[in-house]
């Protein structure tokens, strides 16, 4: 039955969107559990500070190598052999399965050589990355460092496999497979730090990896893998993957000089500071996920075709509706993230090791994230909507800018603020970033009004601060209420405040008429009824029986 259901093709966007949201959501909330159990085990200190760092130079290599492969240039070159195959009736899919033979062997033996090549370097390259630490900290992070360069080799070797099953529309293994890399970071901070130290965590992100690719291999096989000795770097399809994927590895060498610049900065800081910045990015980062990205996902075939059939219209009105639910969703968001984040910070990882003060830092940093969640959330949108025509240098040069922006703001502001200056550099670079963009799109597409952006956001402000009123004060209110020091009254006094917020929300969104609520209550009852009107006529149809 297992083997069923993993290898179920899915024919329609909307089946294969649920598959791959739900999985995504239950993958974000393992990732919160992990977040829990690191700061319950080893607190906002060195120990994770040196596990974040440790991530930076194999991260990088993940990135620019394997996702700008796979994501720009690998898939539709492996679904445009699919195609011509089966126009030629072919029934074995061989030059499709020659060319991710071919990826594979080039990729594998790629990154075990600069692999191998980094490991010999790490003791050159980390002290450039944390040039704060000293001592054992610099020591154990450069090995830390080397022995995640497992990391990249398993993900670019499952990304191969997850690729061909995107191609299929197998989605439930590739979906999984985010899953299957927490439980084993997880299983890593729970079961082999007592016995390994510091080390364990490392080990639970290589046993993460395996998991993350044994789930699709065999789906793979099933679909027809087989392992073949091909390595030609000349091979036509192979030379356009290279081709293509050069735009998409500048805007993520981008988002990774970033970060790697953020590790710099901490590592003059507290210890601990680079603990707090990405426990806080990672909660704020779920928001960005379900519904920045995800609408973004959506929204992408629409207007790469309405663009390739010359339909500017079109793609105005699916550009500016998309920005607009997004909007719906992320400004009342953003405020409940800012009145709520204590409660938030300390439900999530106030246990163990992780103290107030951890978590007062870790609640100033969300907030400050908070401020530009609009525009980290907005901006995958703009990016898109630039790739649907064919544009891939302005968002780069859009990138860049923002990142310079970073670096001199981090530098200003970590003096004046700390650790809290982190946070704030990175929320106004992106709102640099999310200016330039808006810029450029009115510049290069004709006939782009925001008019309509302006009144729907005047009616979701007015909705969201009469809900962030409400909140505060029921949040206040429980305060005298429920037992602060446990976290039983924490978490009641957040979900409640929080609860009477989102319903007060939707009273205001409903009474000013707004267009983006009544559209979201449409498509969800209209998703509701089509389901039970399915359930009832297998009712009855089973009844027949």
């Amino acid at each position: 039955m297992l083997k069923k259901l993993f290898s179920t093709k899915f024919s329609s966007i909307s089946s294969a969107a649920i598959i791959i949201g739900a999985a995504g959501l239950v993958s974000r909330i393992l990732g919160i559990v992990r977040d829990r159990v690191l700061a319950g085990k080893f607190g906002a200190g060195d120990e994770l500070d040196i596990y974040y760092a440790a991530f930076r130079i194999p991260d990088l290599l993940l990135n620019l190598i394997i996702f700008g492969a796979l994501s720009s240039a690998f898939i539709p070159i492996f679904i445009s052999l699919l195609r011509k195959e089966e126009s030629n009736k072919y029934k074995d899919n061989q030059s499709a399965w020659d060319l991710s033979n071919n990826v594979l062997n080039i990729l594998t033996v790629g990154l075990i050589s600069v692999g191998l090549i980094l490991v010999v370097l790490s003791p050159w390259l980390v002290p450039l990355i944390t040039p704060g630490f000293d001592g054992d900290k610099l020591s154990i992070t450069t090995k830390m460092t080397q022995l995640i360069f497992f990391s990249p080799l398993l993900l670019g070797i499952s990304g191969i496999f997850g690729g061909i099953l995107q191609s299929f529309r197998r989605f439930l293994a590739f979906s999984i497979a985010p899953i299957m890399y927490n439980l084993g970071i997880i299983f890593g901070a729970v079961f082999l730090t007592d016995s390994f130290g510091l080390y364990g965590l490392a080990f639970g992100v290589i046993i993460g990896c395996m998991l993350h690719l044994l789930v699709q291999l065999p789906v793979a096989i099933r679909l027809g893998f087989k392992f073949k000795a091909i390595f030609q770097l000349k091979e036509r399809n192979f030379i356009k993957i290279i081709k293509l994927m050069g735009p998409r590895v500048l805007g993520l060498a981008s988002s990774q000089v970033n970060f790697i610049v953020i590790t710099i900065f901490a590592s003059f800081l507290a210890a601990g500071s680079l603990t707090v910045f990405n426990f806080a990015n990672n909660l704020q980062s779920v928001a960005i996920g379900l519904i920045g990205v995800s609408f973004a996902i959506a929204a992408f075939p629409v207007l790469s075709k309405s663009f390739s059939n010359k339909k500017e219209e079109e793609f105005n009105t699916t550009l500016i509706k998309t920005f607009k639910q997004i909007m719906f969703f992320i400004v009342p968001f953003s405020i409940a993230l800012i009145i709520l984040r204590v409660q938030i910070v300390r439900v999530i990882l106030g246990a163990g090791k992780f103290n107030w003060e951890d978590t007062i830092l870790t609640a100033d940093s969300l907030g400050l994230f908070s401020f530009s969640l609009f525009a980290q959330a907005l901006i995958p949108l703009l990016v898109r909507a630039f790739y649907a025509r064919q544009n891939t240098v302005l968002p780069f040069i859009a990138s860049f800018i923002s990142v310079v922006v970073n670096i001199f703001l981090t530098w200003y502001l970590i003096a004046k603020f700390d650790v809290l200056g982190l946070a704030l550099g990175f929320s106004i670079s992106a709102i640099v970033n999310f200016v330039i963009l808006i810029l450029f799109i009115k510049l290069k597409v004709d006939k782009l009004r925001f008019q309509g952006v302006l009144r729907s956001l005047l009616d979701i402000s007015i909705a969201s601060l009469v809900m962030g009123v409400v909140i505060q004060y029921t949040k206040a209110g429980l305060g005298n209420l429920v037992e602060m020091s446990r976290f039983w009254g924490v978490l009641a006094q957040g979900l409640v405040a929080g609860l009477m917020g989102i319903a007060v929300f939707c009273i205001i969104s409903s009474w000013l008429k707004n267009e983006e609520y009544t559209n979201f209550v449409q498509a969800f009852r209209g998703k509701l009824f089509r389901m039970f009107k399915v359930k009832g006529e297998g009712m009855r149809e089973s009844g027949g029986n």
